[in-house]
């Protein structure tokens, strides 16, 4: 039977059954020590703290990495770049799943010292999957600052924290948007990226150099991941795949920026999750893999595709290009096969089919319905409490199962007491 040990005060090792350590975590003595600088290990067991962990690619990750039998430190800010009860949704499916034993949760932001510097004293993870950051190419070219903060502060915070706790591998989710307005068919890692058109993609560009100064100097595994459009059930509601079929199935006109010449290399969910967990499984010492499909698909034939698997004729809107937008992103996905054993299996046309019937079933149990109308997600299933999801929309708290940094408090009220 796996072991939880701990080391008391007095230097001397406790050991506790695996199927024991929430009673363990309850004790009000070991609170005290997880709060102070005294070393948590599992033997043979990876504890992965998985940033952006409500998200759409975030809660995906966890998802299997819980399945498999790895403990995970979720951290997510919440923020409200899209509906927050999306994000809710999620860790409420991953709480009901997998309970409280090896899910821990924690609502913050990751460039707060205070909150994030507790939580790898108190969790010591040992792998981190850093996928928490302000998205969005057009967004980012009004606020440029939100950008800055979240993505570049807060992967530093990441990286540095990483390198003082000896953190095994740092996975890290990059973009296709560092290749710019590249003329090329087919984009490759091997590729010069010095040209970025948005400040969304010129965050993320600086995070792949940041990672490979602290990989030079410290010697921490860091690979990042060039995400090339990712789609499927759960997914984001600013992403066109969600977009056109919530609005084509609803008779709401869909925008359509161009002539529908311009075309993504989309990739399934599915897909995506193997290629993360592959990383984060295999330290590479300093690598950026792209991953996607490797198959393009044309807009005009993305919405002829989503009008054949809603059964609805689109509403389009068409529109000028938009500034920041690039014509055409395909993946080469020759490194990632070799380095990660990575196959993309999912078909665009086979997960728009998977995606638009997900929709269908979330749309008839009222997930997508005004907040004033929706009673909580699959509620009556949950065992979750009764209010956990039944708040204002204003509010944004999770429920007392969300994990508290004590001294996030505690290290504000002192800074405020000595202002």
């Amino acid at each position: 039977m796996a072991h939880f040990y701990q080391f008391n005060e007095d230097k001397r090792e406790l050991s506790v059954p695996f199927d024991e350590v929430n009673e363990f975590f309850a004790d009000s003595h070991i609170q005290a020590l997880l709060s102070s600088k005294t070393p948590v290990v599992i033997d043979n067991f990876n504890v992965i703290l998985v940033t952006g962990g409500a998200g759409f690619i975030g809660s995906s990750v966890s998802d299997y990495l819980l399945s498999r039998g790895d403990k995970v430190i979720i951290v997510d800010e919440m923020n409200d770049y899209y509906d927050v009860r999306l994000k809710q949704t999620n860790l409420e499916y991953l709480f009901r799943k997998y309970g409280s034993d090896r899910c821990i949760i924690y609502r913050g932001d990751i460039c707060d010292v205070d909150f994030i510097s507790d939580i790898y004293e108190r969790e010591r993870p040992t792998h981190v999957c850093h996928l928490a950051a302000r998205a969005g190419v057009r967004p980012s070219i009004i606020d440029p600052y939100i950008y800055v903060h979240s993505n570049i502060e807060g992967t530093t915070r990441l990286l540095d924290l990483s390198r003082q706790y000896k953190v095994k591998n740092f996975v890290y989710a990059s973009s296709s948007s560092v290749y710019g307005c590249s003329e090329k068919e087919v984009l490759s890692e091997s590729d010069v990226v010095e040209k970025p058109v948005s400040p969304y993609a010129a965050t993320k560009k600086a995070c792949e150099l940041l990672a490979y100064t602290f990989h030079h100097l410290y010697s921490l595994n860091c690979t990042g991941l060039r995400f090339f459009t990712v789609y499927g059930p759960r997914g984001r509601p600013d992403m066109a795949p969600f977009k056109f079929i919530d609005r084509i199935f609803n008779g709401q006109a869909i925008q359509q920026y161009g002539d529908g010449s311009t075309s993504r290399d989309y990739t399934y969910i599915d897909d995506i999750v193997a290629g993360v967990v592959a990383a984060i499984d295999k330290p590479l010492g300093y690598e950026v893999i792209n991953l996607g499909n490797g198959r393009p698909y044309l807009l005009k034939d993305f919405i002829a595709l989503v009008e054949l698997c809603v059964d609805r004729e689109a509403i389009i809107e068409k529109l000028p290009e938009q500034p920041g937008d690039v014509d055409r992103t395909c993946a080469d996905i020759t490194k990632a096969k070799m380095l990660l054993g990575y196959e993309p299996k999912v078909s665009f046309e086979e997960g728009i089919r998977r995606t638009a019937e997900w929709y269908r079933a979330a749309h008839s149990e009222g997930l997508f319905k005004p907040f004033e109308e929706r009673e909580s997600y699959n509620s009556a299933k949950s065992s979750m409490p009764n209010d956990t999801f039944h708040r204002e929309e204003s509010d944004l708290e999770l429920s007392s199962y969300v994990e508290k940094a004590d001294k996030q408090f505690a290290s504000r009220n002192r800074r405020r007491l000595h202002a």
